[in-house]
């Protein structure tokens, strides 16, 4: 893949690549314990996309998917990680996924929730991530139910927990995860949706910049890239995306 140097410099107006993490979601992106520094697929990606560009990579780290897509709408960062969604769309040119992560529901062992077709009813609260690819789904797709947002992703069993909700819902992993940690939790048997988690950059780049990164994913997932990212970070539950 040959880059234009035009490319390059509608992607590092600052000189520099800004790279916008999403440390909410464990899945793509986490922070090593003792040094702090961010790791994961996004991480991996982020840098080999620099080397594509041959330029100096900057990580701009957050703790939650809104601000992370909030800097690459603002420009304060060159690309980021999301998941796709019609509204971030509004902004940002997406690339085609490279994974595809599940959502999943969490209640209480006692709930009479059984099903997902149970969710929606107007006694129900269902906690998510502020700005998550679930809120945004959920605010359009819940029409009974009440959302109760939580800071963060990693935050929502928390707050299920904290407000004595109704119902949780995020990436299956994290859900799991929590759930393991606290007795009396249990998943839904069924997803909600399936998470397309593309790259993305400004649509005031252009459609040169939005093209060379689509491409740049395309060959990380025919290359085996992406997957062996997810295997050396000890990723299960997240598929690589199907070639577009």
């Amino acid at each position: 893949m040959n880059i234009d140097q035009s490319v390059v410099t509608a992607f590092t107006p600052t000189g520099k690549l800004r790279a916008s993490i999403n440390l909410g979601n464990p899945i793509l992106a986490n922070k090593d314990a003792v040094s702090g520094e961010p790791f994961g697929v996004s991480v991996d990606l982020a840098r080999a996309f620099a080397e594509r560009l041959n330029v100096e990579l900057e990580l701009m780290v957050f703790d939650a998917a809104g601000k992370s897509v909030q800097a690459v709408s603002e420009e304060r960062a060159d690309f980021g990680f999301f998941a796709v969604d019609p509204l971030r769309a509004e902004t940002i040119a997406f690339t085609a996924p490279y994974v595809l992560i599940e959502g999943y529901y969490l209640v209480r062992n006692d709930s009479p929730i059984k099903s997902n077709q149970d969710v929606d009813q107007a006694h129900h609260r269902v906690a998510v991530g502020k700005g998550s690819a679930y809120d945004l789904f959920l605010t359009r797709e819940l029409k009974a139910a009440q959302i109760v947002r939580a800071p963060t992703s990693p935050t929502v069993v928390q707050t299920f927990l904290e407000q004595n909700l109704e119902v949780a819902a995020g990436v299956k992993q994290q859900l799991e995860a929590d759930a393991n940690k606290t007795p009396g939790l249990r998943l839904l048997d069924e997803r909600f949706m399936v998470i397309q988690q593309a790259m993305g950059t400004p649509k005031r780049r252009g459609s040169a910049a939005a093209v060379a990164l689509n491409v740049f994913v395309e060959e990380m997932k025919a290359s085996g890239f992406v997957a062996l990212s997810l295997q050396r970070h000890g990723i299960v539950g997240a598929s690589v995306a199907p070639s577009a």
